[in-house]
C-alpha cells in the first residue's frame, strides 16, 4: 500500500475508533474493527472507491454490525454480564464533544441504554445523534432506505429518552456532589447517603469483577446499602484489591467518578450521573479487562490528589 492510502486511513482513524467504540461499548473492540477496516482497506481496490470517508465509514460501521449480531456478543448480552468499558477524561475515542448530545451519547448511562437498540437502530442513532450523518447519507451506510434511517432514529430517540429526561449537569457542582456522596459512603452516614439520591435512582455493578451476572439496584434505600457496603473496609476487600486504596475523584466519559487506585493501578471507578445536585445513577466497574484502557490512561495522566488517602 502506498504512503498516500496509508495517510488517507490515519486521517480517519480517530473518528472511526470514536464511531466504533459508540456502537461497541468497547475500546477493544473498537480497536479491533479499526483494525480490520484497515485490512479492508489495504485490500481494496481504491481507484474505485469515490468517497473514501464514506467508504471507511460504512466498512467499520457494518463490521461493528456484524459483531453485535454475532452469537458470542448476543450471549455476552444478554447474559446481563456486560458493561461499557469507561474511559479517562481527554481519551480520543470519546470524541466529538461539542454537542450535549455527542458527549451524552458516550455516557455510560447512555452506552448501557443503548444495549436495549437493536443493532441497526444503534447504528442509525450513533450516526445521527453523535455524527449529524443525512438520512441519505445513513441509507447508503447502512443499505436501507432514508424513511427506514428516520423511522429507526424516531424509535431509538423514544426509547433512549423515555429512561433518560435529565439535562447536563454542571461539571464543578457535579463533582462536589459525588465528594459529598463518597464521604457519607465511607463514614456510614447512610441517612445522608440518601437524601444525596433520586427518587428514581439506578446503580448497577459488576460485583467487583467477580459475578457472572450484573448486579442491579432500585430505590434510595437500596442503592444506598449497596453503596455503603461496597465501600465499608475490610480485610477480604484490601486483599481482593491488592492493597489498600486511596480514592480520586476523575471525570469519565464525560461524567465524575470515583476511583480507587493501588500502588498506581485502578482496580475500581463508580462513574456517576448527577441530575438537580443529586446521584441519579452509578455504574460500579472492577473487571480487570474493562479497565485495561482507562489504567494506560491513569499511568500517563497527572491525577488530583486523592480524597482520601488510604481505606
Amino acid at each position: 500500500m502506498d504512503s498516500a492510502a496509508i495517510d488517507r486511513f490515519e486521517a480517519s482513524r480517530g473518528r472511526l475508533a470514536s464511531l466504533a467504540y459508540r456502537l461497541l461499548g468497547s475500546a477493544a473492540d473498537a480497536e479491533d474493527a479499526v483494525q480490520d477496516t484497515f485490512l479492508r482497506w489495504q485490500a481494496a481496490d481504491r481507484e474505485r472507491v469515490e468517497v473514501p470517508e464514506a467508504w471507511l465509514t460504512k466498512v467499520v460501521t457494518n463490521l461493528c454490525l456484524d459483531r453485535l449480531r454475532s452469537a458470542q456478543a448476543r450471549h455476552e448480552r444478554a447474559a446481563g454480564a456486560w458493561l461499557p468499558e469507561p474511559l479517562l477524561e481527554g481519551d480520543p475515542m470519546l470524541g466529538p464533544a461539542d454537542t450535549f448530545e455527542q458527549r451524552e451519547s458516550v455516557s455510560l448511562a447512555v452506552l448501557t441504554l443503548m444495549e436495549r437498540l437493536s443493532p441497526v437502530e444503534r447504528a442509525v442513532y450513533v450516526l445521527r445523534e453523535a455524527f449529524s450523518y443525512s438520512h441519505a447519507e445513513i441509507a447508503g451506510i447502512l443499505d436501507i432506505t432514508e424513511s427506514a434511517s428516520q423511522q429507526h432514529v424516531h424509535r431509538a430517540r423514544i426509547r433512549v429518552a423515555a429512561e433518560r429526561r435529565r439535562g447536563e449537569a454542571d461539571p464543578v457542582s457535579a463533582r462536589r456532589v459525588v465528594e459529598e456522596f463518597l464521604a457519607a459512603a465511607t463514614s456510614g452516614r447512610t441517612e445522608r447517603l440518601v437524601a444525596l439520591l433520586t427518587d428514581d435512582v439506578t446503580a448497577v455493578s459488576d460485583g467487583a469483577g467477580l459475578g457472572k451476572r450484573l448486579l442491579r439496584y432500585k430505590t434510595r434505600e437500596r442503592v444506598a446499602s449497596y453503596v455503603r457496603a461496597g465501600f465499608k473496609p475490610t480485610p477480604a476487600k484490601r486483599r481482593l484489591a491488592g492493597g489498600s486504596p486511596a480514592f480520586h475523584i476523575a471525570v469519565v466519559n464525560g461524567s465524575p467518578a470515583v476511583l480507587a487506585v493501588v500502588d498506581d493501578r485502578v482496580v475500581g471507578a463508580v462513574a456517576f450521573e448527577v441530575s438537580d445536585g443529586k446521584v441519579a445513577s452509578l455504574h460500579g466497574i472492577a473487571a480487570a479487562d474493562r479497565l485495561a484502557r482507562l489504567n494506560e490512561a491513569w499511568r500517563q495522566h497527572e491525577p488530583d490528589p486523592p480524597v482520601i488517602n488510604a481505606w
